[in-house]
């Protein structure tokens, strides 16, 4: 596992900092937009349309990382309910590191830090189109879960994905504020 020397933190984004998200996930759907059918719009942005209920919504949590003080990426979660069992599944629903910063061990770290931040059930989903992220996803589960995970594939042939699942179980418990209050982790 490559280990950055940098100082890195993943903080609970504020409601004042959700420009600065919004400015990151610009970034994020350009960069997706090579592999999915994500349109600009008229003013040169993309649109994330669930950004707001990320503040609104109590199973959603934005965090944006940084990599000694400057801004390196974002995570966005949601607690879901899986539909055959009803358990809970904490889902990476999405995850972004700048360019500069990729294969630095950013990403790991970053992801690391919210799966001992979110105990439990965990799923994260990446798009098959998306081939430099899916060895990067494998890899960080394999090593975090220490091989105790899942993968499969799911979807369309058009819209093909990899769901990798496993139980992060660290002894961290969840913080009650995770409601937009800065968390240093």
């Amino acid at each position: 596992m490559n280990i950055p020397r940098m100082d890195i933190k993943v903080t609970s984004a504020k409601n004042s900092e959700r420009d600065i998200l919004a400015n990151l996930l610009n970034l994020y759907l350009h960069d997706f937009s090579e592999f999915d059918d994500v349109d600009i719009e008229p003013d040169g942005t993309f649109a994330y349309p669930y950004l707001d209920h990320y503040w609104e919504d109590p199973n959603r949590y934005p965090f944006i990382i940084r990599a000694d003080g400057t801004l390196a990426g974002f995570a966005l979660i949601r607690i879901l309910s899986e539909p055959r069992t009803g358990e809970s599944v904490i889902e990476m629903s999405e995850f972004f590191v700048i360019r500069r910063l990729r294969r630095s061990g950013v990403g790991t770290a970053a992801a690391r830090r919210l799966w001992d931040l979110f105990v439990g059930n965990w799923q994260v989903d990446v798009m098959a189109a998306n081939v430099q992220a899916l060895p990067f996803w494998r890899l960080a589960v394999e090593d975090y879960s220490e091989g105790a995970f899942t993968e499969e594939r799911t979807g369309t042939r058009a819209n093909e994905w990899t769901s990798f699942r496993f139980v992060s179980g660290r002894d961290v418990e969840l913080p009650d504020d995770l409601d937009g209050n800065v968390l240093d982790y």
